[in-house]
């Protein structure tokens, strides 16, 4: 299954905030309340699980950015 590129932008915009904090997969997952497992299959391309703009806000928040961090600024 391909990755649609927006889910991608979202995707590494979040992969790039927990390498700079130095944060694992288990960090996301408790900031959104889901899985480790979850957060994995959203990193994986061939799985369809993808972040939503409830997880887009909750990370936000925690990172104190808007949420437009996390969405290009022209359509993909």
């Amino acid at each position: 299954m391909l990755v649609h590129p927006i889910e991608q932008f979202t995707i590494d915009a979040v992969i790039k905030l927990r390498h700079q904090h130095k944060l694992k997969a288990r960090d996301i997952a408790n900031i959104l309340g889901t899985s480790i497992s979850f957060v994995g299959n959203v990193e994986s391309s061939i799985n369809p699980a993808k972040y939503n703009l409830k997880h887009i806000n909750l990370l936000a928040e925690y990172f104190q950015l808007s949420p437009k961090f996390f969405l290009p600024h022209y359509p993909l």
